[in-house]
């Protein structure tokens, strides 16, 4: 199991063992202890994924082998063109977004993207956007409702970028731009959160119609290492802040943040990109034709109450 997790140890010990027997070469002598370790393995895989931590299931939502924004336009889309740049300042490699068509119907695509190795890590900024990068994405969402196409957007980002460059060329302006311009978007918008969804920086493109989450994926205000930082100085109590932000997406199905969980391969969407696609297809498929053919002063309004209800408390 290659990137294992600290938490995977015990399957990666399994695994080795079973591979170790089936290059054995008297495969046949051996064949019942692999059946046997085999069956071990298939109980010990379904009893550690059933019952992760929050800590555990923002270490899966980080992989560095999950399906990123160009995974998904390739796994979901057919004809996928990129458009660049955000006609004011230049082009952010860290936003990704064009036009595709999923399953015969006109979409616009647009997501965070982070990079594999260093170099592409270096040149997606660990996939945390400019303002020009927000700003592209306006631009594509403007010509999204200028063509009536619906809108799907796929998160994964720790979080805006805060550099002094990114804060000179107005960061806050820019998401706080787009989340206007979501608001009022007149034509369907299904948010996925395919990994980390990190504060601002995710909401930015994330005020949908419909909301998605990946089942172990996270969406917060903060990361659990800031918000620990924040609250008892000590960043190593990140698994602790984890638990009590209800970041995963059964707490946030709960609170009514989100409106839909995708379910992933045993193990997470990095062990079966395929699989993980095809239960995704299946959410986007089913939620695009909930909303197709509603008005535009539905999309808006049902937008702007969903939104508004989120955070309402009764009181006794």
């Amino acid at each position: 199991m290659p990137d294992a997790l600290d938490f995977e140890q015990p399957l990666l010990e399994l695994e080795t063992r079973i591979a170790a027997l089936q290059a054995d070469e008297d495969p046949v002598r051996v064949r019942d202890e692999i059946r046997r370790l085999e069956d071990r393995l298939d109980r010990l895989r379904q009893r550690t994924y059933a019952g992760l931590t929050a800590w555990q299931r923002t270490q899966l939502a980080r992989h560095p082998k999950r399906p990123y924004t160009r995974d998904w336009c390739r796994l979901l889309f057919e004809d996928f063109l990129e458009l660049h740049g955000d006609r004011r300042f230049g082009d952010d490699a860290a936003i990704v977004g064009g036009l595709a068509r999923f399953e015969g119907r006109s979409v616009v695509v647009l997501g965070h993207q982070k990079g594999r190795d260093t170099r592409e890590k270096i040149a997606r900024n660990f996939g945390m956007p400019h303002p020009e990068g927000y700003r592209k994405a306006e631009r594509l969402m403007d010509l999204a409702e200028r063509f009536a196409k619906p809108v799907v957007t796929f998160i994964d980002t720790p979080g805006a970028y805060p550099g002094l460059g990114a804060e000179e060329r107005g960061q806050a302006e820019a998401i706080a731009r787009n989340l206007r311009r979501m608001a009022a978007l007149r034509t369907p918008l299904v948010a996925v959160v395919t990994g980390e969804g990190g504060s601002g920086g995710a909401l930015a493109i994330g005020m949908g119609n419909r909301v998605l989450m990946l089942e172990y994926a996270v969406y917060a205000v903060i990361s659990p290492e800031g918000c620990a930082a924040i609250l008892w100085g000590d960043a190593g109590k990140a698994p602790e802040a984890a638990t009590v932000m209800k970041t995963t997406a059964p707490d946030l199905m709960r609170l009514g943040v989100i409106d839909d969980i995708v379910p992933e391969p045993v193990g997470g969407a990095h062990r079966d990109w395929d699989a993980a696609a095809a239960h995704l297809r299946d959410a986007l498929r089913r939620h695009l034709d909930e909303l197709t053919g509603r008005s535009g002063d539905t999309l808006v309004a049902e937008r702007y109450e969903k939104f508004r209800r989120m955070g309402v408390v009764a009181e006794e």
